[in-house]
């Protein structure tokens, strides 16, 4: 039952975890770093606004040169005596490596918060696995898991009660991106619950360790090889106590919030044959999988890992069903060379040791499989789940997969049907396809804000973002509806699409998502009376197969005549609401004004009243499309790439600018990351919807325009005025007014195809 004093709040996992750092801490040391800059900016920003922690102090928030500084800061204030903290992911976890050492080497409690990524090896990725994590393994830091919003701010909340007694410094981590940037309804915990968790007694012991000259002592001496050993054997006691200690914070926890967490919880059934082993969002993922196929028969269970390090042997042993046959271990990152992957060569080890001593459940040793997934935000999706239980199921299994890819090389890629579902036919799962910048992304945060605070429905909001950031195309994806979601992967059957921008149906295939009967809102320059014969046919087929309800809007006409620009932000959403009657209108139109409000307030009236006015003029300007019984268009999609591009760019460039890059099998991509040069010109994303016209009359020949281009769209020709013979009638051109150059004519044209109208 939920305690009705702790206020529901709709917030992402960063957002969640530094609302939690920040009021039990003293000090914190950035530096930001995606995806987890945002959990940095936040405290910086509450400092500034002077809000106070758990203690009435508002923390000493600082910025360092670099991730290294940032952990050598932290070190430094934790010697003082200090609570602090960081925030970092990726290379900036690896540079904080050698003052994690040191820092647990001295026993020294402390939260690190990792929303943990990708590293860079043959590519730089910015989205979300484990590697980062796992570099840190051997450092002597606790390392605690969290798989969804809820968990990362509980979690939070428990690593600083668990560091403090146990005196072991803990890294908490959460997946980069699905869990850090996913919007979430949850329970907000207060303050009363921080006071109830956190002894002061044990704030007061650590600041007693600190070093000050009124108590005088030696700290980080340098040891010869007669004792250094023996030193290091010396913390043994605390790292065999601290998994214990966990478990009471969680039972604590479990008192004082009542929620219930243990170091590996298990879902499924008792006589399961069939187990899983993971931490992170996917296991969030693996638990829906799981209740679907238990309610269909099916013996299965899960293990969600909590506390990974330390890796308490008993804790998972007594978490496993005595009826396991088949375990199968999934890793998030890749260790090149090894037997497997981490947490599967620990559980391998656990078992071992549990059937060797005589305390493992099982009678029989258990086969245990290793996996790995979702590297660099790769899908994890309830078919992959499915294919993972049907492999287990085989007689001679693979001991070493992957899963979500087509491994044509070493063939470790397990097969998987790619149509099952779990979702849930009460939620309504919305998906919305906008530009960087245009205020897509904004305006569905503040949608699954509004519904997840306006309603009793669950909320989740998450946002995929390209890495050109402004620009590129950003895909919402909403759920909301009255069960909990632990639908950690991608919308791919949608009950409504909103395709923001014209452009994109002759570029992306923004239809495959949607499911038969669903709706279909296009942001169109082109009324319901015209707008059929402009789509593509291959639009038109799937409108009229999937029986798709087709509305139109001229979102950047009402913007204009709004006085936005192109901000059609606000237009789109009130159509949404309008479209899917989660509110009733007036309801809907009133919270949408609020968190207009809430958003633009700091920039005056002018700014509201242009936003308000924007938004009672959406539903006057949206339109159902009539549609008509066969498809009548007269042109088609077009290709991603043209037919004259090189061979690699058509086999494999292709199918990445089209979306379809999760299709490419391994022996498609280079073995050390090495791409051919000058592949960027075969890409015509054709995003502008305004572009600059050169006026020659105005024009000072200064150049200016074409060198701060920031996508080099608008070039810049001194030529023989010769070459103009026979050229087009109005062909702009005009004297080049240069010494060195006399009598030359000269043009600035703009690339359409290039130019992604950035202003």
């Amino acid at each position: 039952m939920r305690n009705t004093s702790r206020p529901l709040v709709t917030l992402d996992g960063n957002e969640a975890v530094a609302s939690i750092a920040y009021q039990l801490n003293e000090v914190i040391a950035i530096y930001p770093i995606t995806p987890s800059s945002p959990m940095g900016e936040l405290a910086d920003q509450w400092a500034a606004e002077g809000r106070p922690n758990l203690w009435g102090t508002v923390p000493t928030v600082i910025e360092m040169q670099s991730e290294g500084g940032a952990a050598g800061a932290v070190h430094g204030a934790l010697q003082a005596g200090a609570l602090t903290t960081t925030f970092t992911s990726s290379q900036g976890l690896l540079l904080m490596i050698p003052n994690m050492y040191k820092i647990a080497g001295e026993l020294t409690a402390t939260v690190f918060h990792v929303a943990a990524r990708s590293l860079a090896t043959h590519a730089l990725s910015i989205f979300g696995d484990q590697s980062d994590v796992m570099a840190t393994r051997a450092t002597g830091f606790a390392l605690l898991a969290s798989g969804s919003v809820q968990e990362a701010m509980d979690m939070a909340l428990i690593a600083q009660a668990a560091t403090l007694e146990s005196r072991i410094p803990f890294l908490h981590f959460f997946d980069g991106f699905r869990t850090s940037h996913e919007v979430m309804k949850v329970e907000m915990l207060t303050p009363d619950d921080l006071r109830a968790m956190i002894d002061d007694e044990l704030v007061r012991a650590h600041r007693e360790r600190a070093l000050s000259p009124d108590r005088p002592f030696i700290r980080g001496t340098a040891q010869n090889p007669d004792v250094y050993f023996q030193s290091r054997e010396a913390v043994n006691p605390f790292y065999r106590a601290c998994p214990t200690i966990v478990q009471n914070v969680m039972e604590k926890f479990a008192r004082v919030v009542g929620r219930r967490y243990h170091l590996f919880d298990y879902v499924g059934a008792p006589d399961a044959d069939r187990v899983l082993v993971l931490m992170g969002s996917g296991a969030e993922a693996a638990h829906e999988t799981v209740e679907y196929l238990l309610a269909r028969g099916e013996a299965v269970g899960l293990i969600k890992v909590r506390l990974y390090r330390p890796f308490s042997v008993a804790h998972l042993i007594a978490a496993l069903p005595p009826t396991v046959r088949v375990l199968a271990v999934l890793d998030r990152t890749k260790e090149p060379g090894s037997i497997g992957e981490p947490l599967y060569l620990d559980v391998v080890a656990a078992v071992h040791e549990a059937m060797a001593d005589g305390t493992a459940p099982f009678a029989t040793w258990p086969r245990i499989l290793g996996g790995r997934y979702g590297l660099a935000s790769k899908e994890f999706t309830p078919a992959m789940i499915k294919g993972i239980f049907d492999e287990m199921k085989k007689e001679h299994p693979k001991t070493h997969f992957t899963i979500g890819i087509h491994d044509d090389v070493t063939h470790t890629s397990l097969a998987y049907d790619p149509t099952f579902s779990t979702e849930d036919p009460q939620t309504v799962r919305a998906v919305f396809f906008g530009l960087g910048a245009d205020g897509t992304v904004s305006a569905n945060r503040n949608s699954i804000k509004i519904i997840g605070e306006h309603t009793d429905y669950f909320a989740q909001g998450y946002f995929v973002y390209d890495s050109k950031k402004a620009g590129s195309v950003t895909v919402s994806h909403l759920r909301f509806g009255p069960r909990p979601i632990r639908s950690s992967y991608l919308i791919d059957r949608a009950t409504f699409v909103a395709c923001h921008q014209f452009g994109f149906l002759d570029r992306m295939d923004v239809l495959r998502v949607a499911e038969p009967g669903a709706t279909f809102l296009l942001n169109s320059p082109y009324g319901p009376d015209e707008v059929w014969d402009r789509l593509p046919v291959e639009v038109q087929e799937q409108i009229i197969e999937k029986r798709l309800r087709f509305f139109v809007v001229d979102g950047y006409r009402v913007a204009r005549q709004a006085g936005l620009g192109a901000r059609i932000n606000t237009v789109l959403q009130t159509c949404f609401f309008a479209l899917s009657g989660v509110l009733p209108r007036d309801e809907a139109i009133a919270a949408i004004k609020d968190a207009i409000r809430e958003s633009y307030g700091k920039r005056g009236e002018v700014v509201l009243e242009r936003n308000f006015a924007a938004v009672d003029a959406a539903l006057d300007a949206l339109h159902e499309v009539p549609v008509p019984e066969r498809a009548t268009g007269a042109r088609h999609r077009l290709p991603p790439v043209p037919p004259e591009a090189p061979d690699f760019v058509q086999r494999v460039l292709a199918k990445m600018i089209a979306g379809e890059g999760d299709l490419l099998p391994v022996s498609a991509l280079p073995v050390d990351g090495t791409f051919p040069t000058g592949t960027a010109r075969w890409e015509k994303r054709s995003l502008a919807h305004e572009i600059p016209i050169w006026d020659p009359s105005i024009c000072i020949d200064c150049a200016k325009c074409a060198l701060v281009c920031p996508h080099a769209a608008i070039r810049m020709k001194v030529y023989d005025p010769g070459v103009l013979e026979g050229a087009p009638a109005g062909f702009p051109s005009k004297e080049w007014k240069d010494r060195d150059l006399p009598g030359m004519r000269m043009t600035i044209q703009v690339a359409p195809d290039d130019c992604t109208g950035c202003g």
